[in-house]
């Protein structure tokens, strides 16, 4: 048993805070998170695909539009004319319907001879701009809408770093 004799009569209260207990469960906290994250983070592994270029095949009744945007505004050009929404949409039916005409009828047709949209979005456009265009071509009836891209640069050799190792 423990006893304090003498000191002061007059006794104080205690103004230090005692941190053990915050300590503690700062620590099981830390614990528990430690071993929560990995599981919480955990992804489907994948093997994302390497961008590969594939010559494009243009057939003359494929549709060419180029997508850019100036001072917020999207443009939509049809081969070389510019074009508003509505434009875009009534073109592409009439360009559907035709086409669907001269192959002979909805019954003789076969996905492959249908034409496609091929648009070509400048880097600096908005996405809203690029996928305004290709919901527009969809309600049309363009089934297949494709990007047409730059094919990535011919892989050039990197200085030779410290070491005599290549990065890329």
């Amino acid at each position: 048993m423990a006893m304090s004799v003498g000191g002061d009569s007059a006794e104080k209260p205690m103004s230090e805070i005692n941190t053990t207990p915050l300590v503690d469960v700062m620590l099981v906290l830390l614990i528990i998170f430690l071993i929560a994250v990995p599981v919480v983070i955990q992804t489907v592994p994948l093997k994302l695909p390497n961008v590969r270029f594939d010559p494009t095949t243009t057939k003359p009744e494929n549709v060419s539009l180029s997508v850019t945007s100036e001072n917020g505004q999207c443009k939509v050009y049809w081969n070389l004319t510019p074009v508003s929404s509505d434009e875009l949409r009534t073109r592409a039916v009439e360009k559907l319907k035709a086409e669907v005409e001269r192959l002979g009828g909805v019954g003789n047709i076969t996905p492959d001879q249908l034409p496609e949209a091929h648009i070509r979005g400048d880097v600096n456009t908005p996405y809203r701009c690029i996928g305004g265009t290709i919901f527009t071509m969809q309600q049309a009836g363009f089934a297949r809408v494709g990007f047409i891209s730059e094919p990535p640069p011919a892989a050039t050799p990197a200085p030779d770093r410290p070491g005599g190792q290549n990065r890329s």
